[in-house]
């Protein structure tokens, strides 16, 4: 549903509008938004959706990431974020890319016993396995579901090696736990930082914490011994790239040891949503920013080749190409890459009870 004339902002979300599915056979467009009652379509409560999935860990393919399995506890994000190239797979469930991604969360309520089974596999080859990489594993709803939590349990019994990415302060909440994965070498966590500009925060990622907050995720976990990063993603030209030599040495300060950056891509339904988004919120600097963004793109907002399509090309690109390497130099990261071990893995022996 898309409403066709609505110039409202829309406070605590990103997306301004729900898009098209473009696997469903109609589009309803609201073309009076005031002849009905649209305040649940405009601004909807966030719902949780119990599911059952059958399986959790996923492969991923693509060499422009350095996972090579990943598991989502959560379908959908509460946090927002206008950018999130994960919106599109929400319409594989029947939803919109848009309001609906943050506001319809699916809870996988079977996650941890899916990933109990799968890595008991004969067949498994132990590899790291990233939490998440289609959602935050750290949204608010993991405060009551506790899905990520118990997954961490899991890979702590069994010694399995785990990467982690992540917006939320939640995650100190675990640290007893990353802290005796540490310990093993078994985690590595990446705290996502797109901005230090509070008020730039809130409107690209308007339910997520400050980046404050994030930066004492890091030094928290720095203390622990947890190797911790930053992933400054995604730069987006005319709002944050400016940022890139202030957040580096932020990160760096609190006990980051790596880095890593993406040049924003608008895929599928996210163009729609962003652009909408940009022209609300930023319509002084709507050209600048959306031609720019093209410019990394030759001419266009998304690239879908491999190698390519995570940095962009062209002017801009190479300016936040070198820019972002530069400071990385400067700061002394990505000095080192940390390696889990998979080597610890172990099947624990059932305890027989003695009655």
């Amino acid at each position: 549903m898309e409403n066709a004339n609505s110039t409202d902002y829309l406070n605590g979300r990103g997306a301004q509008i729900n898009t098209h599915n473009r696997f469903a056979k109609n589009n309803l467009v609201i073309e009076h938004a005031e002849a009905i009652d649209d305040w649940e379509i405009e601004n909807p409560k966030t719902t949780f959706i119990p599911t059952h999935p059958k399986t959790i860990v996923n492969k991923v393919d693509s060499p422009d990431t350095a996972m090579f399995y990943s598991l989502n506890p959560y379908q959908g994000c509460e946090h927002g974020c206008i950018y999130c190239y994960a919106r599109n797979s929400h319409e594989y469930w029947g939803y919109s890319a848009g309001l609906d991604f943050e506001s319809k969360i699916l809870i996988k309520h079977n996650a941890p016993q899916l990933f109990k089974q799968f890595i008991e596999k004969k067949s498994w080859n132990v590899v790291p396995i990233s939490i998440s990489g289609n959602t935050d594993c750290y949204q608010p709803c993991e405060r009551k579901f506790k899905l990520t939590r118990q997954i961490l349990e899991i890979a702590l019994a069994y010694k399995h090696p785990i990467s982690m990415i992540t917006k939320n302060a939640l995650i100190l909440r675990d640290k007893d736990i990353l802290a005796e994965l540490a310990k093993l070498n078994l985690v590595h966590v990446m705290v996502s930082i797109t901005s230090l500009n509070e008020k730039l925060r809130q409107k690209l990622e308007p339910r997520t914490t400050t980046a404050r907050q994030r930066l004492k995720v890091i030094e928290e976990l720095s203390a622990l011994n947890v190797p911790s990063g930053v992933m400054t993603a995604p730069i987006i030209p005319g709002l944050n790239d400016h940022e890139i030599p202030a957040l580096l040495k932020a990160a760096a300060n609190a006990g980051a040891l790596a880095t890593g950056y993406t040049v924003v891509r608008l895929n599928g339904s996210i163009a729609n949503i962003f652009e909408d988004w940009l022209k609300k919120s930023f319509p002084d600097r709507y050209e600048k920013v959306w031609h720019q963004i093209q410019s990394c793109h030759n001419g266009n907002v998304n690239d879908s080749r491999y190698s390519v399509r995570m940095r962009g090309e062209g002017n801009i690109a190479d300016m936040i190409h070198d820019t972002f390497k530069l400071h990385c130099r400067i700061n002394q990261l990505n000095v080192n890459r940390t390696e889990l071990r998979t080597d610890l893995f172990k099947i624990p022996t059932p305890q027989l009870s003695l009655f």
